[in-house]
């Protein structure tokens, strides 16, 4: 697979949570969790589960930091 986003985080799939339309997926990529928030649709149609081996691909125009 080729993409073009230069930020792929490869990890291990640690939860699936589904909602009503959107599940979160945790990915576990050397001791941080980064949580992807995608349609349940693609979690059916990609076969996510923990324990699975995935990658997180960032790609943004914007990141945004805030503090108290």
């Amino acid at each position: 697979m080729k993409i073009s986003a230069r930020n792929v985080l490869k990890g291990k799939i640690v939860e699936v949570v589904k909602g009503t339309t959107t599940a979160h997926v945790r990915i576990d990529v050397n001791g941080t969790i980064v949580t992807a928030s995608i349609t349940n649709e693609a979690v059916d149609e990609l076969a996510l589960k923990k324990g699975m081996t995935a990658s997180a691909v960032i790609k943004s125009s914007d990141v945004m930091v805030a503090v108290d």
